[in-house]
């Protein structure tokens, strides 16, 4: 029988408070860190949430439909889009047009992409 390997165990340093590990928004090490600012940085994740939230309904109203690419060096293609990976790295497209020819399906780095636009019904 294999004999397990230890793992170690990484543990914080304690906060000033000398009981916590200076994660709780109530501490004195969070409120010093933050500086008063909690209510800036609750109304910039608020807004972040929302722009994530109407970036991903876009990903979900353009699934199969006709989309038109810019990328960059102003090549601009068009396709039927199909999906986008969780990180962003990447679209799926089908029947994509490129002034070279059609291909069947293709990866589209999303870095490659400056806009794409596509009609609704």
């Amino acid at each position: 029988m294999p004999v397990p390997v230890p793992v170690g165990v990484l543990r914080l340093p304690r906060g000033p408070d000398g009981c916590s590990r200076g994660f709780s928004p109530t501490s004195p090490r969070f409120q010093a860190l933050l500086g008063g600012r909690e209510e800036e940085v609750g109304a910039a994740q608020e807004a972040r949430a929302a722009l994530r939230q109407r970036y991903l309904r876009g990903l979900a109203a353009a699934r199969g439909r006709p989309t038109h690419f810019s990328l960059r060096a102003g090549v601009r293609v068009d396709a039927v889009f199909g999906a986008a990976d969780v990180e962003a790295v990447a679209f799926q497209v089908d029947a994509l047009r490129t002034p070279l020819g059609v291909e069947a399906a293709a990866l589209l780095r999303c870095t490659d992409v400056l806009a794409f636009s596509f009609l609704l019904d």
